[in-house]
């Protein structure tokens, strides 16, 4: 049920990544929000969490740090499809 929960949040941070930085086509790559999300939560959260001192619970700085990976993730990952695209 945990990994169900992480997935869903994952998604939703994706997500909401997405939506900062702009939608391609109007409409959300749920793939790309998934990993993006899950990489991001993992990174950003986990750092932004052990610099604030909250540990590893779940608290505003993890949520941020979540958030500022993702939308790290989904940028590096759009630049990685563009430029595959021109090339």
């Amino acid at each position: 049920m945990l990994i169900l929960g992480l997935i869903l949040f994952g998604m939703l941070i994706g997500a909401g990544a997405q939506l900062i930085l702009g939608r391609d086509g109007g409409s959300i790559d749920w793939t790309m929000a998934i990993v993006a999300g899950l990489v991001g939560s993992f990174v950003g959260g986990l750092l932004f969490s052990l610099i604030a001192g909250d540990g590893i619970e779940l608290r505003a700085s993890g949520i941020i740090g979540s958030l500022i990976g993702a939308v790290i993730v989904t940028a590096i990952w759009r630049a990685v499809a563009a430029r595959s695209k021109t090339a």
